[in-house]
């Protein structure tokens, strides 16, 4: 990407707008309203909006459910086979192959199924190693497994700690990857870490992982749908993403997750097995002998929620048309302008922390600021502008504009609003 020079006017934020590639996508989704117009929605990295679209993919399947009922699962267009229409997309946006991935249950869910699979500690090589921090549920995930395998946590549970700036250095978590060596099982990392929106190098997490003999999983939480990945190239073991951040597609949808071939092709690989999981040619045979399909879909539990389904198909097709890269490129923009307007105020920046790094490589949409006083009541007043945003204790606003939908006009009135509440106080 070309170096920008970044100015401070809403003149210039309105041209950037004039001159958006992506600028069309806005009109597909639906804006909750606050003071009589659109809010300033940066919540993506929380919550994505509602595509316009998402109404008629589920009034498709209500119809076809009062019209076809039992029968809509073998039709022309059948729900049997409702999880391989949005796998093309999902290999496109994590760098994967279309048997690597599938849209199923839950983030916590698949969580559990992958741990059930690439946790299998033997004699010493039984220790995981996380980040201090980590989100509560997978954290929880992780020491249940433990619990349920006789591994006690405290002994073998490593919780890699970032610096007094809450960054994690690839060369440090080299080195703890290294120092537990042969005796480590599992590494599992955030892609992008939820509270300072840190973006991980995940290539190189990886083959270090590997090279002392460990799997290796990603929490892609708040990367899918946010940055480009390559999970195939980059050999990563398997990883899992929640559907309802940057993918939009409805609170607590479904999730995906991805196992590489090497692992998903082999049909003798540990998993927890279900019915939806066996051999599609012989499913209904109703046989009690499991035969997995080949690929990820070997790891499904049940036939996919139609109707929610629907919601994330929706906001597929709109990541069909507009490319990741592109996405990213505006991205990079977005949230680069938004940095500069914090960092060359002085009424702002006096009062700020930015924890995500200024490296604009190792960041997404997100910006996480740290107030170092008043940050509730500061985030109480901006929502009551008709910004929305996340609140993280301590003090941290997680601030997250999002190329499909936001304006470099919204990030500029978002800072004048920001500055004139911390000069009133």
């Amino acid at each position: 990407m070309s170096e920008i020079i970044y100015e401070s006017n809403i003149e210039f934020a309105q041209l950037l707008d004039q001159k958006d590639p992506l600028k069309s996508y806005r009109d597909s989704f639906l804006f909750p309203q606050r003071n009589g117009k659109n809010a300033i929605y940066f919540c993506g990295n929380s919550l994505g909006l509602q595509p316009k679209s998402v109404s008629e993919h589920v009034n498709y399947e209500l119809k076809k459910w009062a019209e076809n009922g039992v029968e809509g699962h073998f039709d022309s267009d059948p729900w049997v086979g409702h999880h391989k229409k949005g796998k093309k997309t999902m290999a496109m946006l994590v760098g994967a192959k279309e048997h690597e991935v599938v849209a199923m249950n839950n983030l916590t869910t698949n969580l559990h199924l992958m741990l059930a699979s690439f946790y299998q500690p033997k004699g010493i090589r039984k220790k995981i190693l996380i980040e201090a921090g980590a989100f509560p549920s997978d954290y929880f995930a992780i020491t249940s497994h433990m619990e349920q395998k006789n591994v006690n946590p405290s002994d073998d549970l490593i919780e890699i700690i970032p610096n007094e700036a809450g960054y994690f250095s690839i060369d440090h978590i080299s080195e703890v990857i290294n120092e537990a060596g042969h005796e480590l099982a599992l590494v599992l990392l955030p892609g992008i870490q939820y509270y300072s929106g840190q973006f991980l190098n995940i290539g190189e997490i990886a083959a270090c992982a590997h090279r002392v003999g460990a799997y290796v999983g990603f929490d892609l939480a708040h990367a899918a749908g946010n940055v480009p990945l390559t999970l195939h190239h980059d050999e990563v073991d398997f990883a899992v993403w929640c559907s309802y951040k940057y993918l939009n597609s409805g609170p607590g949808n479904v999730s995906g997750a991805f196992i590489h071939e090497r692992h998903s092709k082999n049909t003798d690989f540990p998993r927890l097995a279900g019915w939806w999981g066996q051999d599609e040619t012989i499913r209904f045979k109703m046989e009690n002998k499991f035969q997995p399909m080949s690929g990820i879909d070997g790891w499904m539990l049940s036939n996919a929620n139609i109707i929610s389904s629907a919601a994330h198909l929706a906001s597929l097709a709109l990541f069909e048309s507009a490319d990741i890269s592109q996405l990213r490129e505006k991205s990079l923009l977005l949230t680069g302008y938004l940095y500069f307007l914090l960092t060359s105020n002085d009424n702002i920046q006096k009062k700020i922390n930015i924890l995500t790094p200024a490296n604009e490589t190792e960041r997404g949409c997100q910006l996480s600021l740290f107030f170092h006083e008043k940050g509730r009541k500061i985030f109480d007043a901006l929502t009551k502008e008709g910004v929305i945003m996340d609140w993280r204790e301590p003090n941290v606003i997680r601030v997250a504009p999002t190329p499909m939908y936001n304006t470099f006009e919204e990030v500029k009135i978002f800072s004048d609003l920001l500055e004139h509440i911390l000069i009133e106080g």
